[in-house]
């Protein structure tokens, strides 16, 4: 199928242990017409799984809402853990302009999905990034700070009062963030050590508030499971900070402690121009191009 509109979805639901709940939330979204689930990443550590999705705008609209309708009943955040920080039961509700769509449009898809949300199931909802109603919102870690626990106290403040509903956490399900971006690479870098001060260190030195590469926004895990700790990443402009400048960073910084990279890990779908960077830099490739790529040329021959 080919869409002249195309908007990407990721949104991340705060449940990555239960398969059932997972693939009975994967199954809602197959079921909408107008839309294609690309993946399904659950992490058990982070407790969260992020689908992918991409449509046409009229069918994310109704994928999302499916979602939400899978997702709110088997999901009860007063019993929920996981390292991931956390406000909603359905967290975040990105929409990225792909194809035919622009940012704008997308923008309105935001507020009308944030709008319908509110109505149908009472969960109240922050606009964030590009559909942000104010700077401060624009920073999803801002939004979220104090996580589900603190949000009864937080949403009764007139700053933090909600875009759409009342200022009252839904007791189960919290609240959510919607809004439009550009395209955001979660890159994870697991570290040979089980000190968390390690990962938190380094994701302080790599994040952009903290004085690092401009458009990486990073925290420290612990993975209990594996014994080992992790700097997980969330990269908002990649072409202008690359994956292998944000890796070769963090090697340096964890060889200060003398602390190997023994993996990294990307959640959920990435752009192949991203990528194209990658095998660009570490094979020192001269002149490089992505014609080069035999199965882009392929396609190209013989069209969509």
């Amino acid at each position: 199928m080919m869409w002249e509109k195309l908007v990407e979805s990721v949104p991340n639901v705060s449940e990555g242990r239960d398969r059932e709940t997972i693939e009975t939330i994967a199954a809602a979204v197959r079921g909408v017409e107008g839309v294609r689930l690309l993946d399904v990443d659950p992490d058990p550590d982070h407790n969260r799984t992020v689908y992918t999705l991409v449509g046409d705008p009229e069918g994310v609209h109704r994928a999302i809402l499916a979602l939400f309708e899978a997702a709110l009943p088997r999901i009860d955040l007063r019993t929920h853990r996981g390292e991931h920080p956390r406000m909603g039961a359905v967290d975040v509700v990105p929409l990225v302009p792909v194809r035919g769509v622009t940012m704008e449009e997308c923008v309105a898809l935001s507020k009308e999905l944030g709008q319908e949300i509110w109505d149908r199931f009472r969960v109240p909802v922050y606009l964030y990034e590009e559909s942000a109603t104010r700077p401060e919102r624009r920073d999803l870690a801002r939004i979220r700070k104090g996580e589900f626990e603190g949000f009864p106290e937080k949403i009764k403040r007139p700053e933090w009062a909600p875009d759409f509903g009342e200022p009252a956490v839904h007791p189960t399900a919290g609240v959510v963030a919607v809004g439009a971006r550009e395209f955001l690479i979660a890159f994870n870098v697991n570290l040979g050590t089980p000190d968390l001060r390690v990962a938190k260190a380094i994701a302080r030195a790599v994040r952009g508030s903290s004085g690092g590469l401009r458009y990486v926004k990073a925290l420290g895990f612990e993975l209990e499971d594996r014994g080992i700790v992790q700097v997980s990443m969330n990269l908002t402009n990649f072409r202008r900070t690359p994956i292998p400048r944000v890796l070769e960073l963090v090697r340096r910084e964890a060889a200060r402690y003398g602390v190997p990279v023994v993996g990294s890990e990307i959640v959920g779908m990435v752009p192949q121009a991203a990528l194209d960077q990658v095998v660009e830099y570490y094979l020192s490739l001269e002149r490089f191009s992505p014609e080069m790529v035999l199965e882009r040329r392929i396609q190209e021959a013989l069209g969509p």
